[in-house]
């Protein structure tokens, strides 16, 4: 599965690797949660680490903006780990679609980016 998760800190901090291309029926499985997760603890914090990324397929791609615009105030934090100019350029296109504080990471500060969605 392109995607993974772990909840933290009783579920209000959410652990997330996306891998390979993502495809829509990643987003069915893991919308459920998010939802689920908000609906128990209300706003989360979210480290998204997006350094075996490959892309969206279309469709993906679309279920992506949909969840941003479905959530766009049940993020209050959102740390982007990455490696590439591209993934940094998540962090900007994420930013309309969501109240979230968005901050970027390289992925060798992966510690720094928890340690900020703690603060």
């Amino acid at each position: 599965m392109p995607i993974q998760f772990r909840e933290e800190n009783s579920g209000k901090v959410l652990l997330v690797h996306a891998i390979d291309k993502l495809t829509k029926a990643d987003y069915e499985f893991f919308l459920p949660e998010i939802d689920r997760l908000v609906q128990l603890y209300g706003a989360l914090h979210v480290l998204i680490d997006v350094t075996a990324l490959q892309g969206w397929e279309i469709d993906a791609l679309w279920e992506d903006i949909k969840f941003d615009v479905a959530h766009f105030a049940d993020i209050e934090r959102l740390a982007i780990v990455g490696d590439n100019q591209w993934q940094k350029v998540l962090t900007l296109f994420a930013k309309p679609f969501t109240k979230a504080t968005i901050h970027y990471f390289n992925q060798s500060d992966t510690t720094e980016a928890r340690r900020w969605l703690d603060g």
